[in-house]
C-alpha cells in the first residue's frame, strides 16, 4: 500500500488547471478553478511549482512547505501567530503557513494598533529636531547626515524593523486562504539566504517606512529613501511568487510631502529579487500604485552567474518604473500586460530597464499606450544591458520596442543575448488577448 506522502504525491500529479477559455465555454463565467481529476479541489497549500514554468523550476524546482508534517501545518490570522509560525529563520523544518483574513503588521502581540510615534518613543527621535539638524542650507549637502538625530532615526526605524519584518525560513510555502481575503498589510516578508520558497494568493499592501534616511549625496538634489520591500529576496535561491497583489494603498504617494524640496518617500520596493538570489519565477501577480517597483540585482557590481528570474503573465497598472529594472542576470519577461497609463498620479517613466549587463528576453508582452506616451520611453539601459524583443504588442500593434528605444536614445540596448530560455510552461505565442485575459486570472484572491 502506498503511503500518506506518496498518495499526496500521485495526486499533486494528477491536478489541472482548467481555464478561463473553458470555464467560459461552460457558461460558468471567467473564473480559475484548480481541480483533481479523482478527488475535487486541490489545497493550495501543498502545490508546488510546475515543471519547466520558470527560472525557478530548474535544478531540484521549488517545492516550498509540501512535504510539511502536521505538526508543521499553521492557519494564522494576527501577527504574533505569523511570528511564531515562521520560527527561526535558521530552522529549515518544512513549514506551511496558511493566512486567514488580513494580517496588520502594525499591532503589538496582543492586536493593538502600532502608529509611528510608538516606534518613536524613547528613542529621542522626531521629524521637526531631524529636519533642524540637517537642513541643507546649514548641514551642507556633501555627506551623510551623522549625530544625535540620525542616530536616533536609526534607532525608531529599528524598532519599527523588528515588528514589521517576517524572515521566511527555507523549504516554507505562506499562502492565502481562498475566499478570506487573505494578506499583509504593512509588512514585509524578507527571504534571505534561503532556499525554496513559495508565496501565493496574498495581497500586500501599505508598506510603509516611519522613518525614511535623508541623503544628501543622492543624486543632485538629494532623496529620502526609505527600507522596505512588500517582498524582498536577498541571496535566496528557488523561490516561486504567484498570484498575489502588491499595492501602496491606502496611501499614494501623491499625499507625501516634501522636505528640503524632495518627496519624503515612504515607499521602497513591492518585490525586490538583490543580492545574487537566484532561480525565480513570478507569475501571475498584479503590481499596482507603485514608484519602484520590482528590483533585480542591488548594484551594477554584483557578480555574475546568478539573478535568473522568469516573470510571466504578470499585470502591471500605475507602475512608474522598474517593471523590472534588471542587473547582471538572465531575465526572461513574457505574457506580462502592461498598462501605463497614469493611475492615482503614478505616471509611468519607464517599464523594462536593462543594465549592467543584464541579459533580457522580452517577447510576447502587451503594453496599453495612451496618446502622447512615447513608444521608445517603454524601455531604459545604461548602454550595457541587452534586450532580445519579439513579439511585443503596443496597443493591439506588433512593436520593435527596442528598435524604437535605440532610435531616441544615445546608450543603445544590445539586441542580442548570450542565452536561450527554455523553462517557458505556459508561453504563449499571441500576446492580443492577454489584456481580458489576465484581467481575471491574476491577483490576490482568484485561486480556489
Amino acid at each position: 500500500m502506498a503511503s500518506p506522502s506518496h498518495r499526496r504525491s500521485l495526486r499533486r500529479r494528477r491536478t489541472v488547471l482548467v481555464s478561463v477559455a473553458a470555464v467560459a465555454a461552460t457558461g460558468l463565467g471567467a473564473a480559475v478553478f484548480v481541480m483533481n481529476a479523482n478527488a475535487g479541489p486541490v489545497d493550495l497549500a501543498h502545490q508546488t511549482l510546475p515543471a519547466k514554468d520558470g527560472w525557478a523550476a530548474s535544478g531540484s524546482g521549488t517545492t516550498g512547505g509540501s512535504q510539511a508534517d502536521s505538526a508543521h501545518v499553521f492557519t494564522v490570522s494576527t501577527r504574533a501567530q505569523l511570528v511564531k509560525a515562521l520560527g527561526s529563520a535558521s530552522d529549515s523544518t518544512a513549514r506551511i503557513i496558511k493566512v486567514k483574513g488580513t494580517i496588520d503588521a502594525n499591532t503589538d502581540d496582543a492586536g493593538k494598533k502600532l502608529t509611528c510615534a510608538d516606534y518613536a518613543t524613547g528613542t529621542g527621535y522626531s521629524l521637526a529636531a531631524y529636519l533642524k539638524a540637517y537642513d541643507p542650507s546649514t548641514y551642507g549637502r556633501s555627506k551623510l547626515p551623522k549625530g544625535t538625530q540620525e542616530t536616533a532615526r536609526a534607532a525608531a526605524q529599528t524598532k519599527q524593523a523588528k515588528n514589521i519584518v517576517f524572515k521566511v525560513p527555507a523549504n516554507t510555502t505562506i499562502v492565502g486562504v481562498p475566499g478570506t481575503k487573505a494578506g499583509l498589510t504593512g509588512g514585509m516578508l524578507q527571504i534571505q539566504n534561503v532556499d525554496n520558497v513559495i508565496v501565493r494568493n496574498l495581497a500586500f499592501a501599505a508598506t510603509e517606512d516611519c522613518f525614511p534616511q535623508w541623503d544628501p549625496t543622492d543624486g543632485d538634489d538629494g532623496n529620502w529613501n526609505s527600507n522596505y520591500d512588500s517582498v524582498t529576496l536577498r541571496g535566496a535561491t528557488h523561490v516561486w511568487a504567484d498570484h498575489n497583489s502588491f499595492t501602496d494603498a491606502a496611501h499614494f504617494d501623491s499625499v507625501n510631502p516634501k522636505y528640503y524640496g524632495r518627496e519624503y518617500q515612504i515607499h521602497d520596493g513591492e518585490l525586490d529579487i538583490t543580492k545574487s538570489s537566484d532561480l525565480v519565477t513570478v507569475s501571475r501577480n498584479q503590481f499596482t500604485n507603485h514608484d519602484k517597483t520590482m528590483l533585480i540585482g542591488s548594484s551594477d557590481s554584483e557578480p555574475s552567474g546568478k539573478l535568473r528570474v522568469s516573470i510571466h503573465h504578470n499585470v502591471w497598472k500605475g507602475i512608474v518604473q522598474r517593471a523590472p529594472l534588471t542587473r547582471v542576470g538572465q531575465v526572461h519577461i513574457y505574457n506580462n500586460y502592461y498598462d501605463v497609463t497614469t493611475l492615482n498620479a503614478y505616471a509611468p517613466l519607464y517599464s523594462i530597464n536593462s543594465r549592467a549587463k543584464a541579459q533580457v528576453v522580452a517577447e510576447n508582452n502587451y503594453w496599453k499606450v495612451p496618446s502622447g506616451v512615447k513608444v521608445a520611453k517603454l524601455l531604459s539601459g545604461d548602454g550595457t544591458g541587452a534586450i532580445k524583443g519579439s513579439g511585443n504588442l503596443v496597443n493591439g500593434t506588433a512593436t520593435d520596442l527596442v528598435a524604437a528605444y535605440n532610435a531616441a536614445n544615445s546608450k543603445k540596448l544590445k539586441t542580442t543575448v548570450n542565452w536561450t530560455p527554455t523553462l517557458t510552461a505556459g508561453l504563449q505565442t499571441s500576446a492580443k488577448n492577454l489584456p481580458t485575459e489576465l484581467a481575471t486570472t491574476t491577483g490576490a484572491g482568484v485561486l480556489s
